[in-house]
């Protein structure tokens, strides 16, 4: 775990009690011990070192202490702490995914939300199941978030990320024009052919800066030719081909999103 995210939990004097999930999760899951430290992540996105100061197996309760600094002698984090990958002049990342079974759209949260993804977007598409469209639009927002908390918590992704209720075509692409207006923008359509399709370092290139940037991945069987042809006219989107195999929608999502968070790390 990179850092513990912490949503209504009451702060009083410096002191957070959690009980819950919480609490089975640092005993049980990291074997918490007292003295412990734990970088948590509070409610408004600001990090924090805080310090395990008591812990109440019985009720089933442990109390953190808030503190300035972080002492990295006795963290429970192994390796790269949440703190040491903040990144500030990263810029926003949108991800409109064409509605897939559930399952995979599952897993592809888990995956945008490793990588940052500020908001995804599920877009009703030509190919996608309308049993899979209708199971997204019944399912339980609270299992998406307790999904995004896991990823954030083992990732230390300092981004919030938010999951929309799905959203036609035409509504997603009003969506990010009205998200991106004013600000130096970029979006992407991922594209099986290489009909339309251009340079992504030329894309990048014709840009000084980068604030933030919309990839649409298909479902199974892609996006249609049509869908494409919507996102390129009405929605400014590059659609861009990359020379490797076919990739099954849940791949091409997380491929498509590194790559392009790869070439504009680079750049800046």
């Amino acid at each position: 775990m990179r850092q513990l995210i912490l949503e209504n939990q009451l702060i009083k004097n410096g002191l957070i009690k959690l009980t819950g999930k919480d609490y089975k999760y640092l005993r049980q899951v990291l074997r918490a011990k007292v003295g412990d430290m734990i970088e948590v992540r509070l409610k408004d996105q600001t990090l924090w070192g805080s310090t395990l100061v008591s812990i109440d197996d019985k009720a089933k309760c442990v109390t953190l202490q808030l503190c300035n600094e972080i002492n990295s002698e006795n963290t429970v984090t192994r390796g790269v702490k949440a703190s040491e990958i903040q990144n500030e002049n990263s810029c926003d990342y949108y991800l409109f995914q064409f509605i897939p079974k559930p399952q995979k759209f599952e897993m592809i949260v888990r995956q945008a939300s490793e990588c940052g993804v500020k908001k995804i977007i599920p877009v009703i598409g030509e190919y996608s199941d309308k049993s899979s469209i209708k199971a997204l639009q019944s399912s339980k927002q609270e299992r998406l978030e307790r999904i995004i908390k896991e990823a954030r918590q083992q990732s230390g992704s300092p981004v919030d990320t938010q999951v929309s209720e799905p959203l036609t075509i035409e509504e997603a692409i009003a969506f990010w024009k009205e998200s991106s207006e004013g600000k130096e923008n970029l979006a992407f359509v991922l594209s099986e052919r290489n009909d339309f399709s251009e340079s992504l370092r030329q894309c990048l290139d014709k840009k000084e800066k980068i604030k933030s940037v919309c990839v649409a991945v298909g479902s199974e069987g892609g996006i249609s030719p049509e869908e494409i042809e919507i996102l390129r006219k009405n929605g400014l989107f590059h659609a861009i081909h990359f020379d490797v195999n076919i990739l099954r929608c849940e791949t091409a999502a997380l491929y498509g999103m590194a790559a392009i968070q790869t070439a504009i790390n680079e750049k800046s």
